[in-house]
């Protein structure tokens, strides 16, 4: 048993955190044929009640928690126990200790099964104990404080609960465990010193849950009804799933998820080292919290800064990106991290791609063109001299993490650029979001935080979708390729102008809307009423519809020549996305030049 706890202390000193979760996991599964027949009945059994206290519903309970248990979590002396008797009864639920639901289950104490089994024992029939809890009805479940460490206990935890944190200081603790004998952990040694060596090693697990809320030295019944405030306030940010034949990942949309982003992403990355890729204007805005986030969960963080701008995105750009992260010795589980807008996660999607063969990737986007847009479906790239995004490779990112709060930090004209790719996804395939739009768009841009999330999570729900449908854009026809309505008017647009700040890309998406809707109205597959229709709601929220709004007299004959040179050329033809109304889009490819320089002069271009 000596030599049982010296090993136990040494694992608890060890930094690499992802080690030792596997070597708790093996030690486990080796330990688990010594368990007492007893523990046998845990996998037969339903809920486990014996300890409930009565349900006495007090609190009126919102819909989010209708099929939830609350799962505590934290340290020994935190008060998961006394407090969450309370909570149990603000809830109405019954409330569970997993502690005395492994001990009816073993059939010995915690200390006896310590003793005779030894920790490994202990996790294994605390696991199967809080499956089998949180299969059942819902309830307030106290953990022990080694139970969230688990792997596969959080993963349950995730699915069936909502995990709350009770973080407590050193000195908090140490009082409230003083003189406790029930505690195996606690006796081989200096209390203190064990109580911070369980900190260093549990905090960055406990980060991950989804409420964290700090214990203080105050009455029960106080620190209750913070707690019990704290879980029904909490609004869970909303998830977009994006399935591919590969595996798949979430776009997390919600308030304060750079505060979160460790606990966010520690599920989805083989390592908890990460590289931030960001840029010059958005590093001083939300860098900080960023790595604050991620080092809350035991991340240790690098830093690479950019110019901002499309200047950025080129050969060079890129290729003094990859030197950055071989010099800061990228492992192949090293994430690379990219926070900023579509410049950024462009570059930092291609960089992590080519470096050794693929590094894990994770979209921060920090404009509303981003996390609508670019940061969903693996599309990563460079511009050339010869068009825009010509070089670069797919390269999903494992999450993507879009917190709505970094909206309030941009300019009006960023969020309107960024508005327009909503539009788009209406006008694709969903008549009914396109009215949403209309009756929503100027909240939307107006910084109405709830609308955003709305439109955010109704544009990434359609892109993932059709990425999912197709998610290299291999189709022939419609598939992925409908998500470039307006943008082979608009990618010309941008390279005739430079890529500049003087049009950005969504007002450039705007336009090509507008232009999209002007050829398919000109070839006779829709009303021209369409197309006043959405270029009247895009003026409205105050979005360029038209070539004349630039102020430059451009050529035709130009803008074709940079279509021809576009990506979705084929076979030497013009390839368009047409519609035959709003949300009826398709792709043709035999569109006559013609028709499309009839526009251009009608738009305002000189024909050369």
């Amino acid at each position: 048993m000596q030599r049982q706890r010296k090993h136990a202390e040494r694992d608890e000193s060890a930094t690499d955190h992802e080690q030792q979760e596997e070597n708790e996991k093996q030690q486990e599964t080796a330990h688990a044929a010594d368990l007492p027949l007893q523990t046998a009945a845990v996998l037969a059994w339903g809920v486990m009640t014996r300890n409930n206290s009565l349900a006495a519903t007090s609190t009126e309970r919102p819909d989010r928690f209708a099929r939830r248990s609350v799962v505590l979590v934290g340290l020994m002396g935190a008060g998961k126990t006394a407090v969450g008797r309370r909570l149990a009864q603000a809830l109405g639920l019954p409330f569970v200790d997993t502690d005395h639901e492994v001990e009816i289950a073993a059939g010995y104490s915690v200390s006896e099964i310590f003793e005779r089994f030894g920790e490994p024992a202990f996790r294994d029939v605390e696991r199967r104990v809080i499956r089998r809890l949180l299969d059942g009805s819902r309830i307030v479940l106290a953990t022990g404080g080694g139970a969230f460490m688990d792997r596969d206990t959080r993963a349950v935890i995730r699915a069936l609960g909502l995990s709350v944190w009770i973080r407590a200081p050193l000195p908090l603790l140490l009082k409230r465990v003083a003189g406790r004998t029930h505690r195996p952990l606690l006796m081989s040694g200096d209390p203190a010193t064990i109580l911070q060596g369980l900190m260093d090693l549990r905090h960055p697990f406990y980060a991950e849950a989804e409420i964290v809320i700090d214990s203080r030295d105050e009455s029960v019944d106080s620190m209750a009804q913070r707690l019990t405030n704290a879980v029904l306030a909490h609004e869970p940010p909303l998830r977009v799933p994006v399935e591919l034949a590969s595996g798949g990942y979430d776009v997390v949309i919600g308030s304060g998820l750079l505060a979160r982003a460790g606990g966010l992403l520690a599920p989805v990355l083989p390592q908890r080292r990460a590289i931030i890729v960001t840029d010059r204007i958005v590093a001083p805005l939300h860098l900080a919290p960023l790595v604050a986030g991620l080092e809350s969960a035991g991340f240790t963080t690098g830093t690479v800064e950019i110019e901002a701008g499309e200047a950025s995105k080129s050969i060079q750009g890129w290729s003094e990106l990859v030197d950055h992260l071989l010099s800061r010795g990228v492992e192949r589980r090293t994430a690379i991290i990219a926070l900023g807008g579509g410049v950024v996660g462009d570059l930092a999607g291609f960089a992590a791609a080519a470096t050794l063969r693929g590094l894990p990737f994770v979209q921060v986007p920090t404009t509303l063109l981003a996390q609508v847009d670019s940061s969903v479906g693996g599309k990563t790239g460079i511009n050339t001299p010869h068009g825009k995004n010509l070089v670069g490779a797919f390269h999903q990112p494992r999450v993507v993490l879009a917190d709505t709060d970094v909206l309030g930090t941009l300019p009006p004209r960023e969020l309107r650029a960024g508005y327009a790719e909503i539009v788009k996804a209406g006008l694709i395939g969903d008549a009914g979001f396109y009215e949403w739009c209309e009756a929503h768009g100027a909240a939307v841009v107006g910084q109405d935080r709830v609308a955003q999330a709305e439109a955010i999570q109704r544009a990434c729900a359609f892109k993932a979708a059709v990425v999912g449908d197709d998610e290299r854009e291999e189709k022939p026809n419609d598939g992925r390729a409908l998500l470039n309505l307006g943008h082979t008017f608009a990618h010309a647009l941008e390279a005739e102008l430079g890529y500049g700040g003087e049009l950005l890309h969504g007002e450039a998406v705007a336009i090509g809307l507008g232009l999209a809707f002007r050829l398919s109205a000109l070839l006779g597959y829709c009303p021209a009423e369409d197309g006043d229709r959405v270029r009247t709601h895009l003026e409205a929220v105050g979005l360029p519809t038209e070539i004349g709004m630039l102020n430059r007299r451009l050529s035709a004959e130009r803008l074709i020549g940079h279509m021809r040179r576009d990506k979705k050329m084929r076979d030497g033809a013009l390839h368009f996305v047409l519609v035959h109304g709003i949300g009826q889009a398709f792709t043709s490819g035999d569109v006559p030049p013609d028709a499309v320089m009839e526009v251009l002069r009608e738009a305002g271009c000189r024909e050369s």
